[in-house]
């Protein structure tokens, strides 16, 4: 399988703008070949926006999504639409509660289908309004997509190991994370994203914004880890969409030749 990362540039609030740059990479990963394309977190409104996530939120089926599931069906090819704020009380009534808002990620199939849906559970404190503004998410969002078993977390969710060795035990073999991770921190990006994929034997896929607000900027990078950690494609801190054959085959090889997680002791 093809996956697609588009590593989006981003303007705060700048809705409009940055939904067609989010179709156009889509489209350009279509016709270069791609299976599954995945956006960043928040890529429709800025992570930073925190003073608009009110005005700009959506339900699940509101203009954004919509776009997203429709290009998806018109151009034959997977989506893992990044994460929108969400209106928790305009949408379908599967959240975490009748109201407030969401970090939302939502998987759609080839036909626009959705696949699986994801409520960040682990909401930023840290210089952040996230968690005060946002309702956090209580399910996994776990779909099947062309032979892999696809886990949705978010961002900030890769500082908790938990929740993968949940994906895991799930029989996930691919998770996506879909990030608005800023400068300074680097090495956590890094480091973090290799070793979720290292102790779970599974692909990991992280992807990043490329965007300077006035609160930061975020540091690009986005990347595919293979079940060893292996780096097998990434990118640097500019827009620009990053490719990667992945094999489902892959991840029961890797376990078979080193089965660590048969080991373990709960």
């Amino acid at each position: 399988m093809k996956l697609a990362l588009a590593q989006l540039d981003i303007g705060e609030g700048a809705v409009e703008t940055n939904r067609r740059r989010a179709v156009e990479a889509i489209e350009t990963a279509a016709d270069r070949g791609a299976d599954l394309v995945g956006l960043p977190e928040l890529w429709n409104v800025g992570f930073f926006a925190f003073d608009r996530y009110r005005e700009l939120a959506e339900p699940l089926d509101g203009p954004t999504l919509s776009m997203i599931r429709e290009t998806a069906s018109s151009r034959d090819v997977g989506v893992m639409a990044g994460s929108i704020v969400e209106d928790l009380a305009a949408s379908d009534g599967d959240g975490p509660a009748d109201d407030g808002l969401a970090n939302t990620t939502v998987l759609f199939d080839r036909d626009g289908n959705r696949l699986a849906t994801y409520r960040k559970r682990h909401l930023f404190g840290y210089e952040s309004e996230e968690s005060d503004l946002l309702v956090p998410g209580e399910t996994f969002g776990v779909g099947e997509f062309e032979g892999f078993t696809i886990g949705l977390s978010t961002c900030y969710d890769l500082r908790f190991p938990e929740l993968y060795r949940e994906l895991a035990d799930r029989d996930v073999t691919l998770a996506l994370v879909p990030s608005a991770w800023p400068y300074p921190r680097v090495e956590h990006w890094k480091t973090l994203s290799r070793a979720r994929a290292v102790e779970n034997l599974f692909y990991v896929a992280t992807i990043n914004g490329a965007a300077e607000f006035d609160a930061a900027t975020l540091l690009g990078r986005s990347t595919v880890y293979d079940p060893w950690g292996t780096e097998i494609a990434s990118s640097g801190d500019q827009p620009t969409l990053v490719l990667a054959d992945i094999d489902p085959n892959r991840v029961n090889e890797v376990r078979d030749a080193f089965p660590a997680l048969v080991d373990r002791r709960d």
